[in-house]
């Protein structure tokens, strides 16, 4: 089951929300951060899948500071507009405040247990929320360029990272310091460009979604508990 919901920011600004619910008991609650492309057909589709596995899945719209429900898809003109979007209209502290805001609502419902995770500049966000949002208990990021470059900021949550060796977006050897600064951090690399957990991309690899989406559902099941 899905629905759209408001999520109340800090300077009482209303963000759109997709939410998608499990049929029957809920394993936790997982936070979907979207890539440059918004809250579109796939995170929701992400989403719908967390929900089956029995998460309620909580997608907040980023994009809705810059205007309503934008939806990307995969073309080059879609591609330049999502990094204009996400790099140069939004301010990295405004999205994690919203993030913030997100967890808060989701925590005020009575929920303890939230995992969160981001795809492509989601992933970014991702890692940034693992260091400065509280309330959370596990964050993933998948191909998330610029991590590297917030190495100062380290996750105060269990935390997993996965990235494609033939990602031209994010070096390996970002990847290697990555790694470094932060030993013990589960960070898996597959054979795999970015983008490769989106089957609406040509850089979809069916193996690599399926075995990272298996170690993301490990790992939430560990550090939220429940049997997805």
């Amino acid at each position: 089951m899905s629905n759209e919901i408001s999520i109340r920011c800090a300077d009482d600004f209303a963000m759109g929300c997709y939410r998608a619910e499990p049929v029957g008991a809920t394993s936790g609650v997982v936070v979907i951060i979207q890539e440059i492309f918004g809250v579109n057909t796939h995170i929701r589709e992400v989403a719908d899948g967390y929900a089956k596995s029995g998460y309620t899945a909580y997608a907040p719209k980023l994009f809705d500071r810059i205007g309503t429900d934008i939806e990307l898809g995969y073309t080059e003109s879609d591609m330049a507009k999502g990094i204009d979007l996400a790099f140069n209209k939004l301010e990295l502290a405004q999205v994690i405040s919203d993030v913030q805001a997100t967890v808060n609502q989701i925590v005020a419902n009575g929920e303890e247990k939230i995992g969160l995770v981001g795809f492509c500049f989601g992933g970014l966000i991702s890692w940034l929320s693992a260091a400065q949002v509280s309330g959370l208990s596990a964050v993933i990021g998948y191909y998330g360029g610029g991590i590297a470059g917030h190495l100062d900021q380290s996750p105060r949550c269990a935390a997993m990272l996965h990235f494609g060796e033939l990602d031209a977006h994010i070096p390996l050897s970002d990847v290697e310091k990555i790694k470094q600064a932060n030993p013990g951090l589960p960070v898996h690399v597959y054979a795999a460009d970015h983008g490769f957990n989106c089957d609406h991309r040509s850089s979809y690899d069916a193996s690599a979604a399926e075995l990272a989406r298996s170690r993301s559902l490990d790992f939430f099941a560990q550090q939220l508990g429940g049997d997805a």
